[in-house]
């Protein structure tokens, strides 16, 4: 492969005119070195020793030979001492061999036209210009040979990529050849022909490719990856395997895809292994096996009465007893033979069913529960059946309870596992399935549970969350706003479950924004609460009163118009729950509120001569760790943003006890708020003097001079120390006994 020439400018060429005599010297050293490794005749008796020297000889002349003709001078002239020494070195070695050899040397009387012609080279005559010259012109025509090929094997490639994407994979692999005979060492076009060539399963063809492009670049992950596909294809399982840890060895940020290829071919192998098995227990003559075969060939008889097909599925249910009678329903076309059938298909598309209709797609689900219960490939095969997409919905659709239930029953065979997660999600339509599964809330028995809990296991998958986005605002919430809506005629406990779910969505920051900006979904939310919780008596639905306050705090973390508008209801609301006897649902309201009041002044006001803070001194001494950080949040939100607050917290707590517990506090966050709302407690007049008698000065500066992780937590009780020693002389002199002046002059410069 050409790889192109070095050019020699004006510049270099007129330093290689000025070592003309150094260059004559190189050329006659190089052919002198030539001579000395290339014998003119090697005899047959030469042992493999001389002959294994004879080619490191050749090796160390070469890289000489480089050095001498290399544009850099030192690495000449270490080339030049090295060449002196190894003649001197083979000077030495012929004199010793004379000593103790006939001289067998055959003088050749008539020299080669080789050595004419080193000889004109090393003719002290010879132009040198001209030599320079003709080396020069001949890399410029190497580069732009080069060029000219590159870009017509670049053209070529266009045009291959061209026609796999339309299909015509020979035509592609016609266009990658051809611009491979241009371009021999072109990388991406061994990977993009190894890629057709498996797609018209020309899998050894494939893996050449890839072979020849690790060679161009030994870590191309594109032709790993299609390496290890043709292996896979090929069922060599272990060669595939390699190909992605060598991917992964490569680029560890590939681990992902790495680890989903290496599942495939895990899971590729056990099915292999497993119809090994399979087979050999069924030419050894296993009973169940025979009678799983001979069971599906009867049911492949077309045209029979309902109860026969009702009669056969149920014995070929009972007859599926583990994994080897599943690989035989597999392998000998079970799907099909039920699937394809035209009585069983008309019992799927009419919706008004007989009792024989009934119990036929009863037996057909409780057989695919059957074949498909911890069988993943007989699952994937299911779902990819081109009528399941429609009959599964169909099923879940029905009238008939019972059809539904066997229905649910199989979905929880695939949202059990990962695997069967996977599957669901790349075959069914997800946002339609939330749709039917969500409206299993108006069901009074075990369906509502069943639907919730299918539900419960796929939102733990990203991409069950990622697919809702598309439909969620049009078809999904209008949905949800009628379950709240009507709350007293659904299922209780479903509909807690189904409100959990929707605020486990919001953890995806595309459907949080989509439901924080639902007028709709923000009133229905209010209106549950009511129906809830009524003249601040017991709530009629604690559950999903719980639930709604979760699902409202995910959507208060994005401050919207809407929640603005809707804050003072939110807080008139959540402060009437504080009187509730379930503990879960105070520390909810409390924390929805430390969410609404920042957003809304008017709120906070409000809420404030609602006598907010009364009530949150009041958790903080109740000690409930979750409630009090949420009561905290309110007070610093309050005393921040109210002077009114402000001397109401005063009132309310001259000495400040609380504050200064919560400043011992561990908790870096409680301590750092604690110090923010003493702060703002010494704007008001005459606060400072009261702490006189306090250990106020001591505690500030234990958290001030601390190591804590938040710098915003030393930063506040900085503050508060400077607000302390300005309304009052007294404790400046009290910061100087203490010798903290260092320490507050340290911690004021970090706010610098």
């Amino acid at each position: 492969m050409e790889t192109g020439g070095t050019r020699c400018g004006p510049a270099t060429f007129s330093r290689q005119l000025s070592w003309s005599v150094a260059a004559s010297r190189r050329l006659h050293l190089a052919t002198t070195l030539f001579s000395t490794v290339f014998p003119t005749k090697m005899t047959n008796q030469q042992e493999e020793q001389d002959f294994q020297r004879f080619l490191h000889d050749v090796d160390e002349a070469t890289n000489l030979i480089q050095g001498l003709s290399s544009t850099d001078p030192a690495i000449q002239e270490k080339a030049l001492t090295e060449t002196e020494k190894r003649l001197s070195s083979i000077k030495l070695q012929d004199e010793n061999k004379l000593k103790c050899k006939v001289n067998r040397t055959v003088i050749n009387t008539q020299p080669s036209v080789g050595l004419k012609n080193q000889e004109e080279m090393i003719n002290p005559g010879m132009k040198l210009e001209s030599f320079m010259a003709a080396m020069e012109k001949d890399a410029e025509q190497r580069v732009r040979r080069r060029k000219e090929n590159e870009a017509f094997a670049n053209e070529l490639r266009e045009k291959g990529n061209d026609a796999f994407s339309k299909g015509d994979y020979e035509e592609a692999i016609k266009r990658y050849t051809e611009g491979l005979n241009k371009q021999k060492d072109m990388q991406v076009l061994y990977t993009n022909r190894a890629q057709a060539y498996i797609k018209l399963q020309k899998y050894e063809k494939a893996i050449s490719d890839c072979d020849w492009a690790l060679r161009c670049d030994d870590k191309c992950i594109k032709a790993l990856f299609h390496m290890g596909k043709a292996y896979l294809a090929q069922q060599e399982y272990c060669k595939a395997r390699e190909c992605y840890l060598k991917i992964l060895e490569i680029n560890p940020q590939k681990e992902k895809l790495c680890r989903d290829c290496i599942k495939e071919i895990d899971s590729k192998e056990k099915i292999h292994h497993e119809e090994e098995k399979a087979m050999e227990e069924f030419e050894s003559g296993k009973p169940t096996t025979l009678s799983v075969s001979k069971l599906l060939q009867k049911l492949s008889k077309p045209s029979e009465n309902i109860l026969y097909y009702i009669g056969g599925m149920k014995l070929l249910t009972d007859m599926i007893q583990g994994c080897t009678e599943q690989v035989i329903f597999r392998t000998n076309n079970g799907f099909s033979i039920i699937n394809d059938n035209e009585v069983i298909g008309r019992v799927f598309q009419s919706k008004a069913k007989l009792s024989t209709e009934v119990e036929l797609s009863l037996s057909i689900l409780l057989l695919w529960q059957a074949v498909c219960r911890g069988n993943e490939e007989n699952q994937r095969l299911l779902l990819t059946h081109p009528d399941v997409n429609m009959q599964l919905p169909a099923l879940l659709l029905s009238e008939v309870p019972l059809v539904q239930e066997q229905c649910m029953a199989l979905l929880a065979l695939y949202a059990d596992t990962e695997a069967g997660r996977g599957l669901l999600l790349r075959h069914l339509d997800t946002t339609k399935w939330l749709q039917i599964l969500m409206s299993f809330v108006k069901v009074f028995d075990g369906r509502a549970k069943r639907a919730m809990n299918l539900l419960t296991s796929l939102i733990v998958e990203e991409k069950f969350k990622t697919q809702c986005r598309v439909k969620l605002s049009t078809s999904v919430l209008p949905l949800f706003a009628e379950l709240l809506n009507s709350a007293s005629k659904v299922n209780e406990l479903a509909l807690a479950q189904c409100i959990a779910i929707l605020g486990d969505l919001c953890s995806d920051m595309v459907i949080r924004l989509q439901m924080v900006e639902s007028q709709e979904c923000w009133q229905a939310c209010l209106s549950f609460m009511d129906e809830c919780w009524k003249e601040n008596k017991v709530s009629r639905h604690p559950e999903c009163l719980y639930a709604v306050l979760g699902l409202m705090m995910n959507l208060s973390l994005e401050h919207s118009s809407i929640m603005q508008e809707l804050a003072e209801e939110i807080a008139r609301r959540c402060m009437s729950l504080f009187s509730s006897k379930d503990r879960r649902i105070v520390t909810r309201a409390v924390g929805l509120l430390s969410h609404v009041l920042p957003a809304s002044l008017l709120a906070l006001e409000e809420a404030v001569k609602q006598g907010v803070l009364k009530k949150m001194i009041t958790f903080l001494k109740a000690g409930e760790e979750t409630t009090s950080a949420f009561a905290l949040k309110i007070l610093a939100s309050c005393l921040k943003s109210s002077q009114h607050a402000q001397e109401q917290m005063v009132k309310l707590d001259k000495k400040c006890h609380m504050l200064l517990k919560l400043l011992r506090s561990q908790d870096e966050v409680m301590a750092g708020n604690a110090a923010f709302c003493l702060g703002k407690c010494l704007e008001v007049p005459g606060m400072a003097t009261n702490l006189l008698d306090t250990d106020v000065m001591r505690i500030l500066l234990k958290v001030a001079g601390g190591e804590s992780h938040k710098t915003s937590v030393q930063e506040n009780a900085a503050i508060a120390l400077g607000k302390l020693c300005t309304a009052d002389a007294r404790h400046t002199s009290r910061l100087k006994e203490l010798n903290g002046m260092a320490v507050l002059s340290t911690a004021m410069k970090c706010l610098q």
